[in-house]
């Protein structure tokens, strides 16, 4: 490489780096220190309350964070409602009638804004609820720096281009690699689904058509989800375990079975698949999946996120805050 070639790449690299940097030194795990000291506490008891109340409420959380994140950032874009002059997010294919946990992110804003109005964005509370869920049910929690401000802005169509359950290998390394993921990072974070549910509609073609799957479980499978029919029933994406909501390693060890529920799932391992080597390490250590995972997570928190006076605090998350008018009175 020639000598202004290297010098040239190592200015980019800088730049980069520094780019980053300035992102992270806008957050800080004490932001709200001073602002509202109880603000993580308050989330975290409310988020353990919920999933005391109903364990799938720890999956609900994450994938809502995910499909945040996913589109635009970690800017709580996802929470906001179609009104006769915007559209929003939710009704995109991925996620209409099926991101839940508003509810949940509505309480614990408006115990925020009683306790510290126009303070905490509804995307903190969203990365902490994600993080708190996972840990509620077993899994590590990793660090999450907060001070990210709420968009004003929604993307459908962005939002209908997140990963499908359909897609390939390829398809999902490219899926992620647009967010800045490696192969191995997809593979980490596809083990958020060893907790949650999916409806049959988004199996039916794996357990009837596919031949890379258990036969005993393929019959499983079909008496939960008819050919035709019961669209919106649910089952566990893993289905070893009773309780279908732990936080635990099963999902990969269905894989090596091949009773991957999903088609995007079960393309992590098969004959001659890139990504075997890392399915079947997770499959037999809990502990790396779990540390690998919150480090995953840690990156997915931090796309993108609005700082400084970007974007917004909501004071309602389904809602871009109204105008301030400058209109003055004699």
């Amino acid at each position: 490489m020639a000598l202004s070639s290297v010098k040239g790449f190592f200015c980019l690299l800088l730049i980069t780096c520094m780019i980053g940097m300035n992102t992270s030194a806008e957050l800080s795990e004490n932001f709200y220190g001073k602002t509202c000291p109880k603000a993580v506490r308050t989330i975290r008891k409310a988020v353990q309350d919920a999933v005391m109340n109903e364990r799938r409420m720890g999956a609900s959380l994450l994938r809502l964070h995910f499909h945040d994140c996913f589109v635009q950032g970690c800017d709580a874009s996802a929470l906001l409602d179609d009104t006769s002059n915007f559209t929003g997010e939710k009704n995109a294919f991925p996620n209409a009638n099926s991101l839940r946990g508003f509810e949940l992110i509505d309480d614990i804003k408006s115990q925020l804004e009683d306790m510290c109005p126009n303070t905490v964005s509804c995307s903190d509370i969203l990365a902490l609820a994600a993080r708190d869920g996972v840990a509620e049910l077993g899994g590590q929690r990793w660090n999450v720096l907060l001070g990210r401000r709420d968009s004003t802005t929604a993307n459908l169509s962005e939002a209908n281009t997140l990963p499908a359950p359909f897609l390939n290998l390829d398809g999902l390394i490219t899926a992620f690699a647009k967010k800045g993921f490696t192969a191995e990072e997809m593979v980490t974070l596809s083990g958020a689904h060893t907790i949650g549910l999916v409806r049959c509609r988004f199996f039916r073609a794996r357990i009837y058509n596919e031949t890379n799957i258990d036969p005993a479980f393929a019959a499983k499978m079909q008496a939960e989800c008819p050919f035709e029919g019961g669209d919106d029933n649910f089952s566990p994406f893993d289905s070893s375990k009773p309780e279908a909501h732990d936080f635990d390693n099963g999902y990969y060890q269905n894989l090596v079975k091949s009773k991957g529920l999903i088609h995007s799932d079960q393309q992590l391992f098969g004959n001659g698949t890139s990504t075997n080597a890392q399915v079947r390490r997770y499959s037999r250590n809990f502990g790396r999946f779990k540390k690998d995972f919150a480090d995953a997570m840690f990156k997915m928190s931090m796309l993108s996120p609005l700082t400084g006076t970007e974007g917004e605090i909501r004071t309602n998350c389904h809602f871009v805050n109204a105008p301030i008018s400058n209109t003055t009175t004699a």
